[in-house]
């Protein structure tokens, strides 16, 4: 049986664990390093063979979107992103360096793990989210900015979001606004309903979709 070679670039300890386990759980794919920045991921880029690279886009140094053209430019290696931004922006920016997949952070271990096979064998592994977005791009869809129909946010809510957006933990949005996690919760699964979504990926991309936030806030 064939082996394949993952690198893995995810800052967030304990995202980069669920990705560990979303590799390691198929035999198939061989995890080659975990590794947290854009500077340790260029060691390990000139280093040893890789078929495929696992990335995140916000990374502490610098952007995934920067080692997805590294890795195009060396050839062989397959760019899948997992990230919790789903805008225009990102999205194009990614594929446009050589991206051949692009899930946001709401997956299973499971489903990441065969999404990695699934670009592998020749797909082209994509969140709900993100192909409706390009099917509605290549259909000539224009983005609007905000309208009447966006649901009205709370400040809390807002704030929350604005978290969200930037991938902190509800512990993390707990400290740094002085209230209790449970209330973060409470704020986001109102946050949830006014946007008709049921994970942190979904919110992130419906958000940016109706220009509620923006990628750089």
């Amino acid at each position: 049986m064939s082996t394949y070679s993952v690198l893995l670039v995810e800052d967030d300890p304990s995202t980069r664990t669920y990705l560990e386990n979303a590799v390691l759980a198929h035999p198939e794919l061989r995890l080659l390093a975990a590794v947290g920045s854009v500077a340790e991921a260029r060691r390990r880029l000139g280093k040893s063979p890789i078929d495929v690279l696992l990335t995140d886009l916000g990374l502490p140094d610098g952007s995934g979107i920067a080692l997805i053209t590294e890795a195009s430019a060396r050839g062989g290696i397959l760019s899948l992103v997992v990230t919790v931004f789903g805008d225009e922006a990102h999205v194009v920016e990614a594929i446009e360096a050589g991206a051949m997949g692009y899930l946001l952070k709401d997956q299973s271990p499971d489903d990441v793990g065969l999404a990695i096979l699934d670009m592998i064998h020749g797909g082209s592994p994509m969140s709900p989210a993100i192909a409706r977005y390009l099917l509605r791009r290549m259909h000539g869809e224009k983005n609007e900015p905000i309208s009447n129909d966006a649901p009205r946010l709370s400040d809390r809510e807002r704030e929350a979001l604005g978290f969200i957006v930037k991938g902190f933990t509800y512990a993390e949005i707990a400290e740094l606004t002085g209230i209790s996690t449970h209330t973060v919760s409470s704020h986001i699964r109102k946050l949830y309903r006014k946007l008709s979504v049921h994970s942190r990926g979904e919110a992130v991309y419906e958000a940016l979709q109706l220009g509620i936030v923006r990628s750089e806030d």
